[in-house]
């Protein structure tokens, strides 16, 4: 299925930055991406994000933007100021946003890479239903993909569950990012849609993002090798 060995994104997520800092030192080095999310970004702020740079220059910017396209545009551009390598914007946004987001950090030299948010891992098709969208997740996560892929993405985010899908409509080439990553013995916590590293690379998932099963430990470097040696 794969051409290439996946990567390992680890998710530095929560409000204690000290923490976050600590665990950059400890596992920028092992890991190949370090991932800020909504709650670490809210906290600390452009700041931490660029600390984190500084100790892990692979840096996922996780914000899930979704705006109408110029303000979604400059805040893409704001995010290029701090040195991230990935950023993302909810596909569901539309192809005007994905558009011109492209066409705004394309213009800088080297421009992080662009990834839309298809069908969060915490949907279910109930959920789904009630939001008036009449799809599975795998469905609705497939046409995102293919919408996004035209726009100009360089791939989405998405469930292990729907890697194959979308390789298959977009493309091996085309970027697969798989959260709700959880260790056989390990809890859901309020994922649904969740898979084991072994099951997402075995379906072609290019990068895994890992958070809690990692960082909710005593010592997260020894998970880290616990997930590697899975």
């Amino acid at each position: 299925m794969r051409s290439r060995s996946p990567e390992l994104c680890i998710a530095l997520d929560g409000s204690d930055r000290r923490w976050i800092l600590d665990a950059a030192r400890s596992l920028g080095g092992s890991a190949a991406w370090l991932k800020i999310g909504l709650e670490a970004f809210v906290a600390h702020g452009p700041r931490l994000v660029r600390e984190v740079v500084e100790l892990a220059p692979q840096v996922f910017l996780d914000l899930k933007l979704h705006d109408i396209p110029n303000t979604t545009a400059q805040a893409a551009l704001a995010a290029c100021e701090l040195g991230v390598w990935m950023l993302n914007v909810h596909a569901s946004a539309g192809p005007a946003v994905i558009r011109e987001v492209r066409k705004r950090i394309g213009e800088r030299k080297s421009p992080p890479l662009l990834i839309g948010v298809t069908v969060l891992t915490h949907l279910t098709p109930e959920e789904l239903g009630a939001m008036g969208i009449p799809h599975a997740p795998k469905e609705w996560a497939v046409a995102l993909a293919k919408m996004g892929k035209e726009a100009g993405l360089d791939g989405v985010v998405c469930s292990a569950h729907e890697v194959r899908a979308i390789k298959e409509a977009c493309g091996s080439d085309f970027l697969t990012v798989v959260p709700g990553i959880r260790m056989p013995e390990g809890s859901a916590d309020d994922q649904k849609r969740i898979a084991t590293p072994a099951f997402a690379f075995g379906e072609g998932a290019d990068y895994i993002v890992v958070g809690r099963p990692v960082t909710q430990t005593e010592n997260p470097l020894k998970a880290f090798q616990a997930l590697i040696n899975s």
